[in-house]
């Protein structure tokens, strides 16, 4: 993945999130969108550009949280009460940054996924080509790896996340 794509990325995670939940941010769409890919829950189709390709996840990330936001018009009212027994006129400002406390979940979660692939460089070499925005072909290439080597994998890592509580089933 080149400089280029990236901010072309980041451009369209900027139009994709608008709408979206305060607490939700386009750094969050766009690293939402890179962190399903890395766990194999959504694969690239072969001869789809990966701008196009993180696109189409990002869009699909962001319905789901619409989905999630038309359930919840029906709990607003109950959230509200609750709210409103607490004595809070207004509530505190929300604060787009990450806080001191999610900084540390986040680099907890990374050093988990390097110590659950120490001993895997098949693995390590796949999430490295991954997040490198390498193609299926660049990949298996660049490492030595058969298609079904690399599928292979892709759903070892995919479900050792799982396993591991680092991600969550997509359906």
């Amino acid at each position: 993945m080149t400089e280029a794509d990236l901010m072309r990325l980041k451009v369209l995670a900027r139009l994709q999130a608008r709408g979206l939940p305060p607490h939700i941010g386009w750094s969050d769409l766009l690293q939402e969108a890179f962190a399903r890919v890395l766990d194999g829950s959504r694969r690239q189709p072969d001869g789809v550009p990966v701008v196009a390709f993180v696109a189409g996840v990002m869009r699909s990330i962001k319905e789901y949280y619409w989905r999630e936001a038309r359930r919840g018009t029906r709990q607003r009212q109950k959230l509200l009460a609750e709210l409103e027994s607490t004595g809070i006129e207004e509530g505190e400002p929300f604060d787009p940054q990450p806080s001191p406390e999610r900084r540390a979940i986040a680099i907890q979660e990374m050093e988990a996924i390097n110590e659950l692939f120490e001993d895997d460089p098949q693995a390590q070499q796949i999430i490295s080509a991954l997040y490198e925005g390498l193609t299926v072909e660049e990949t298996c290439t660049l490492c030595g790896l058969s298609k079904t080597d690399y599928d292979s994998t892709r759903t070892r890592i995919r479900r050792a996340l799982i396993k591991a509580g680092l991600r969550t089933p997509q359906p």
